[in-house]
């Protein structure tokens, strides 16, 4: 959700060199995924939203990665400790359904989710998969209202992310998953969406783009399954990409020890941070393989972002004992 403080917003502090690691882990099905990361002002305390997989699943199919609701980890200490809370009350249809990769966006009064959602919990990739729109007027696990689906012209569509342009313009960048490339759509209101028909970027494939500002650009962060390639924009529309890539050489922290995936960004106090999930070892007690080769089971971690030569660059062991 690529958090950025609002002017009337309290003063959160994020304390990296204190931050556990891993940051946090799920502690119903150790799959916590795709995080999202918001400071709520009500409560004072950092909150990371994710996909709760269900890693501990014995399914052989893809009904593990399916069947997943939104969970939440809050810190109300600067991100020394996390508490999991539980799930986002989340209603679309009956049954037992799936919500992937959530985006909370703060505007007015109003908060915004967007989230990748799949009727029932499929034991393939054969689905259609929209993205869809609740708001609440609270930062809440409960009383979200569902206002509707968000169209984009296709029904195999994930992952979003929502920032506001200079022009106010709202823009949300998502993948189109057949094709493993980034489009995007421009709304003035958060509601109606109008999409490109081409896609924004396109090589290396990739999924799960986040956009967020710093240092006088644009950035965008998207999980290419190698680590994290890296594009930069004057302005959210013309994009150069990075040379290298981010969280592609194992850390050293415990949890660790794998290219970093799905990532979110955050700006505090005019330092970067970049939280993502990372597979864990095959010697994880009931572990089964992913796609990758690891286990299913997925940890948060986080580290610093830093700049060299107008480049994005990532220390991930900068705070490991």
């Amino acid at each position: 959700m690529t958090w950025n403080p609002l002017p009337d917003e309290s003063s959160p502090s994020f304390v990296i060199e204190d931050a556990p690691a891993p940051l946090f882990r799920d502690p119903v099905f150790d799959g916590a995924a795709d995080p999202s990361i918001m400071w709520n002002p009500e409560l004072e305390e950092w909150w990371i939203c994710y996909t709760q997989r269900r890693a501990n699943v014995g399914t052989a199919d893809k009904g593990w990665i399916h069947g997943s609701d939104i969970g939440i980890a809050t810190s109300d200490d600067g991100g020394r400790s996390w508490l999991y809370r539980g799930t986002l009350e989340l209603s679309i249809e009956p049954g037992h359904n799936t919500y992937w990769a959530p985006e909370i966006v703060h505007h007015d009064g109003t908060y915004h989710l967007f989230v990748s959602y799949i009727t029932g919990i499929p034991s393939d990739w054969d689905r259609p998969r929209d993205i869809v729109h609740f708001t609440n007027d609270r930062l809440a696990l409960e009383g979200w209202t569902f206002e509707g689906v968000c169209d984009l012209e296709h029904d195999r569509v994930i992952d979003p992310d929502v920032h506001r342009l200079d022009d106010g313009t709202w823009r949300m960048w998502y993948k189109h998953d057949q094709e493993a490339v980034t489009v995007t759509a421009d709304s003035e209101d958060l509601t109606s969406w109008a999409p490109e028909s081409e896609p924004t970027l396109e090589e290396p494939p990739h999924e799960a783009p986040i956009v967020f500002e710093w240092k006088e650009y644009y950035w965008l962060l998207a999980d290419s399954w190698d680590g994290l390639s890296v594009w930069r924009s004057p302005d959210g529309d013309e994009w150069t990409r990075q040379e290298g890539r981010l969280l592609d050489d194992p850390g050293s922290r415990p949890g660790d020890d794998w290219q970093g995936g799905h990532p979110d960004a955050f700006v505090v106090d005019g330092d970067a941070y970049v939280l993502y999930h990372v597979h864990q070892s095959t010697d994880e007690p009931h572990a089964q393989l992913d796609d990758t080769g690891r286990a299913r089971q997925t940890a948060l971690q986080v580290a610093e972002l830093g700049l060299e030569d107008g480049w994005l660059t990532c220390a991930r062991d900068a705070y490991a004992e």
